[in-house]
């Protein structure tokens, strides 16, 4: 994020932002980071980038170690730790994860629909296996190369025109070759979710890597309140594989599983 002129220090709307830009910028270095390459990456004067750290230290949000490097405070962290672990839909939806990364040896996602992306609000690896997933707690991806993201996807886009709406003027990114782009595809799909119940994710949003993905109702009755999904290495569990374990998937989801009717 690039920091806009100090002359406009003194307004408060600018200073705060400079000050979470600095803060966004520090967690992308869990061992810390100088204030000289913090002041290049953020690009602003490095007075005006000591202010901030000072500002987040007072806070505890930032702390700085012997060699005087900057990272994230204890107190950003437990505010941060007990925001996530307080989460109704967290708490609610980590059994069923274990349960299913336990099963299948295989990683169990819980994600949400924002906008054009999904964000992971909880993960499981599989208790063995040498071999695990990147993906992490907050991190997004496009939603319509991901199961999840279809899965909700095809809950609120209903007709070709809805999706041609969402889509808008721009071009939906091609993570693989086998991403769907066009509302055409998108839609055909969409449907064909709603009818089975489940979406997949075949090698689209990350080649060797699938998943089969199912509607949770943590928060609301009748509406997902996200998606949950078993995502697995292809050589180690074919999509074929969870394609014929939907029923076991299913009902490990339990009530959670189900919309009230």
């Amino acid at each position: 994020m690039t920091v806009r002129s100090t002359e406009a220090d003194s307004k408060g709307l600018v200073g705060s932002d400079r000050v979470l830009a600095v803060l966004k910028e520090l967690a992308r270095y869990p061992d810390g980071v100088g204030l000289e390459e913090l002041t290049q990456v953020i690009a602003s004067p490095k007075p005006t980038v000591h202010r901030a750290l000072q500002s987040l230290r007072r806070a505890g949000l930032a702390d700085q170690d012997g060699r005087g490097h900057y990272l994230l405070g204890d107190e950003f962290l437990r505010m941060a730790f007990a925001h996530h672990e307080a989460r109704p839909d967290h708490v609610r939806v980590h059994p069923v994860l274990e349960a299913l990364a336990e099963r299948f040896g295989e990683t169990a996602h819980y994600a949400v629909l924002d906008g054009h992306e999904v964000v992971y609000r909880a993960k499981v690896d599989p208790p063995t296996g040498a071999v695990r997933l990147t993906s992490t707690v907050g991190g997004r991806n496009p939603a319509h190369a991901t199961g999840v993201g279809k899965l909700l996807l095809a809950h609120e886009l209903r007709t070709v025109h809805d999706v041609e709406a969402w889509i808008g003027d721009g071009a939906l990114e091609r993570r693989t070759p086998r991403t769907h782009c066009t509302a055409a595809e998108l839609h055909e799909e969409f449907e064909a979710i709603r009818e089975h119940g489940y979406a997949l994710d075949d090698q689209e949003n990350e080649p060797g890597v699938n998943c089969l993905a199912l509607p949770l109702y943590a928060t609301s009755a009748n509406t997902p309140s996200g998606a949950v999904s078993v995502s697995a290495l292809t050589y180690r569990t074919p999509l074929s594989t969870l394609v014929d374990a939907y029923a076991d998937i299913r009902s490990l989801l339990g009530p959670l599983g189900e919309p009230l009717r």
